[in-house]
């Protein structure tokens, strides 16, 4: 049976990908918009996010201080803003570098605030890639976080939700350990914990999860509880064999700062992901199922699972 409306969309997605294509020789370009859905809301669409992680890859490497930092920066904030979000920057000073923490936030004053986090940022040097000193394109890490966030954004049933939701994009996670000369890790995520005003209910934060061969283990210092009630929202949904309940790294990452505040937090990572920091780390080894898997998730947790 021939389905008008998804004609339609793949038609704009077809125009949206070759004007993302045009611009691919100038890294302060802002890709177009995403068509606007049909309906405000909806279910995550893992190709959806697939094509915001194609976006930010339009903009080239984005390490602090590069044009496409910037630029994605930029485009971010407009995505937030075109999708009814409250869009705000949180910048700061690192290293002599101008860095910033972008928020998107929703159902404003409405309960206690959920934060969820992904960094935006990608590494300068490609220090697992052998005598390399090219920077990491940054597709799963890095773009794939964002990404999944951004299609949260389009689709999220806010009216359902009763909290306040935090989408926050951290600057400046992956330059640490020569990354950039004298940066340390999760510099942006740091500096927010640091400077709350209120306390988050609970922070998730996705982090290298667009991963093709995708494996999520428990991360050692995750909140248990909130961990397990998201690995068992994921099993219910068919995807235990993805979200392995099984705990394999404990890692220094955006999650950390919270944890160290008393703040439940959980780092959904895919560690196992063979092309980090390297030259390798491409949108071909993404996948719009691996994105999907994560955002449904989420949203199932944020729209089914709290109570009021």
């Amino acid at each position: 049976m021939f389905d008008l409306k998804r004609f339609v969309l793949l038609l704009l997605t077809i125009f949206y990908l070759s004007a993302c294509r045009t611009v691919t020789d100038d890294p302060t370009a802002v890709p177009p918009t995403l068509p606007a859905p049909v309906e405000p809301t909806g279910l995550f669409d893992g190709q959806s996010a697939f094509t915001y992680l194609e976006a930010q890859m339009v903009f080239g490497p984005r390490w602090p201080g590069s044009p496409g930092h910037t630029a994605v920066a930029d485009y971010i904030l407009a995505e937030l803003t075109a999708l009814g979000w409250q869009a705000e920057e949180q910048p700061f000073v690192y290293q002599a570098v101008p860095v910033r923490n972008l928020i998107g936030r929703a159902n404003v004053g409405q309960g206690a605030i959920i934060l969820l986090g992904a960094h935006y940022d990608t590494r300068q040097i490609a220090d697992m890639t052998l005598g390399s000193s090219e920077p990491v394109p940054g597709a799963v890490d890095g773009a794939s976080g964002v990404a999944v966030l951004l299609e949260l954004a389009r689709t999220l049933n806010l009216a359902g939700i009763p909290r306040e939701i935090w989408l926050v994009f951290f600057d400046a996670e992956d330059q640490g350990n020569g990354g950039m000369p004298g940066w340390d890790w999760i510099v942006g995520s740091t500096y927010m914990a640091e400077n709350l005003t209120v306390t988050p209910e609970a922070v998730v934060v996705v982090d290298m999860i667009g991963d093709a061969d995708q494996q999520l283990y428990y991360e050692g210092l995750s909140d248990p509880e909130l961990r397990a009630a998201l690995w068992q929202i994921a099993a219910e949904l068919g995807y235990g064999d993805f979200f392995i309940p099984q705990l394999r790294y404990t890692m220094i990452d955006d999650h950390l700062p919270f944890v160290e505040r008393g703040i439940p937090a959980v780092n959904i990572i895919d560690f196992d992901y063979p092309f980090w920091h390297t030259v390798e780390d491409t949108a071909d080894k993404a996948s719009p199922d691996s994105l999907a898997r994560v955002g449904h998730t989420l949203q199932v947790w944020l729209e089914q699972y709290l109570e009021e």
